[in-house]
């Protein structure tokens, strides 16, 4: 079975396939735009997608989608966080945070997949962490620059290499969950 990863974020592609091709596991990537519902669930939004996705290819495919909750923030933004990203950036929130002692923020990761006509398999990871106090690095994409993850080394995610932030990223253990279930389907 060949999996396909609808997204039409090129980083987030290279990420997922670096990490499954280490287990193995070849996949199509396919960029096709979804229609992104608005709720503060990334399990719903990951579940809407890939019914959708499922249903324009009609072939084993799987999502995903993630957030930076920010505690001070009260968990902002959170499923919002590509058009927080879009509109303020990295840059926009640090200015939100800039008298703020309380740094503490996790990424969660939402994996959806659906293999035939049965409802889609959810897979998820998280990585604490907290947020720097300026942007260091320069790879990854998105928040990368600014999340420190608590089993990073004291790096960012943009300071790591590709196969360090799979190693402990919220993408990487929402990943590995994913390559168990599908070796148990085997």
């Amino acid at each position: 079975m060949r999996l396909t990863f609808v997204t039409t974020n090129r980083g987030k592609a290279n990420e997922v396939r670096n990490l499954l091709k280490t287990f193995g596991i070849e996949i199509d990537v396919c960029a096709i735009k979804l229609t992104e519902i608005q709720s503060d669930n990334l399990e719903e939004i990951a579940m809407r997608s890939c019914e959708e996705a499922y249903g324009v290819l009609k072939k084993p495919v799987f999502v995903e989608d993630a957030g930076l909750f920010i505690e001070c923030l009260n968990g902002f933004p959170g499923p919002y966080s590509s058009y927080v990203y879009r509109t303020i950036g990295v840059t926009g929130i640090l200015k939100l945070m800039e008298e703020k002692e309380n740094r503490a923020a996790f990424f969660k990761s939402c994996i959806a997949c659906k293999i035939s006509g049965e409802p889609p398999s959810l897979f998820s990871g998280v990585c604490i962490g907290k947020i720097s106090h300026e942007p260091k690095g320069s790879s990854g994409f998105g928040f990368d620059p600014i999340f420190v993850p608590e089993e990073g080394y004291g790096k960012t995610f943009a300071e790591m290499t590709t196969e360090e932030k799979n190693a402990v990223s919220h993408r990487g253990k929402s990943l590995r969950l994913l390559v168990e279930w599908l070796r148990f389907m085997r």
